[in-house]
């Protein structure tokens, strides 16, 4: 059979279910993993599609898939894995795996390196803000085309809070689902324990305040396996975990929609000095307190990304010679 014959076998038996009369429909989904370089993004990604690789640097974007069967016999759900190399100096390339056409599928994984707190809030603002224009002009576009997938998109970001929520009316849910991981926790334990409230207590405000999860992560077993529920939930529709921890010593795991802002309580700082802080928004609030005590590195992202064409995990025999020709 030719690859086509195959393809139209294929849709014939999706289209005329077996003589039981079960129609079983694919599951497929999207995840675009984001965040500081050298954070952890493709251990995560690897863990959660149980591949005993060892990661290599990503470079650009990067993508990879994972399959998995509901139940016995039963066609397998499919979850395609983006990987955004690079921390901050690619956004542009985010454009590429988010379209009109999967947008109602696709769920961002933020992956921020808890050891390096002074390129925390930087990446996670750069990004977060692209990816949700992005997804905002999409869902202007489909208001136009298909204004029922765009309500249902919207519909769904505000259902993660309950209405009778308190915080109901003081959050701005991300667009599309958002998990936020703060990785390598072994290093960040070893901080003091204000530091170690005041990133906690930061990342548990935002990620309420945009409706997404939080978890926090290392290479250990057990804290991969919470990070890996979160994204099976998102990836293949598993269950969610009930479980919660809101401790500042221990490692946080907070699902969406179960924190509230009385009880994270006000940005760590002294009452005279909110005074003399002027923000807009409860966000900024936030931002400029957290700034206070990690003043954010100026990093010149493009000076940092190497040319793929110097990279040896890329080396091509015939193709570097003929390059090396012509450079010469």
């Amino acid at each position: 059979d030719s690859l086509w014959d195959l393809a139209i076998a294929e849709v014939e038996k999706r289209e005329n279910p077996d003589d039981d009369g079960k129609h079983v429909e694919v599951w497929e989904k999207s995840i675009f993993f984001m965040g500081n370089k050298n954070g952890g993004k493709t251990t995560i990604i690897l863990r959660c599609l149980e591949r005993e690789e060892i990661p290599k640097p990503t470079l650009a974007l990067e993508y990879t898939f994972g399959r998995r069967a509901r139940r016995h016999n039963t066609p397998k759900d499919i979850a395609h894995f983006w990987e955004l190399g690079g921390g901050t100096s690619l956004l542009e390339l985010i454009r590429i795996p988010i379209t009109s056409n999967n947008v109602r599928s696709f769920a961002v994984v933020l992956v921020l390196d808890l050891s390096k707190p002074n390129e925390l809030w930087t990446t996670m603002e750069k990004l977060l803000q692209v990816t949700r224009n992005h997804v905002n002009k999409i869902l202007t576009k489909l208001e136009k085309t298909s204004p029922e997938v765009a309500t249902e998109i919207k519909q769904r970001m505000r259902n993660n809070l309950q209405r009778d929520h308190p915080d109901y009316e003081l959050v701005d849910p991300f667009p599309i689902p958002l998990v936020i991981i703060g990785s390598k926790y072994d290093i960040f334990h070893e901080f003091d324990s204000e530091t170690r409230k005041i990133i906690s207590k930061t990342l548990r405000f935002v990620s309420h305040y945009y409706g997404a999860s939080l978890v926090f992560t290392s290479k250990s077993e057990a804290l991969l396996l919470k990070a890996r529920v979160l994204i099976n939930h998102l990836a293949f529709g598993y269950d969610k975990s009930k479980s919660l921890s809101v401790d500042h010593s221990k490692p946080l795991f907070i699902p969406a929609g179960l924190d509230s802002l009385s009880q994270i309580g006000p940005p760590p700082v002294t009452d005279s000095d909110i005074g003399k802080m002027r923000a807009n928004t409860p966000l900024e609030l936030w931002r400029k307190v957290f700034e206070k005590t990690f003043p954010p590195k100026s990093f010149c992202n493009l000076q940092d990304t190497k040319d793929p064409a110097q990279d040896l995990q890329y080396a091509e025999y015939e193709v570097d010679a003929v390059r090396a020709q012509k450079n010469q």
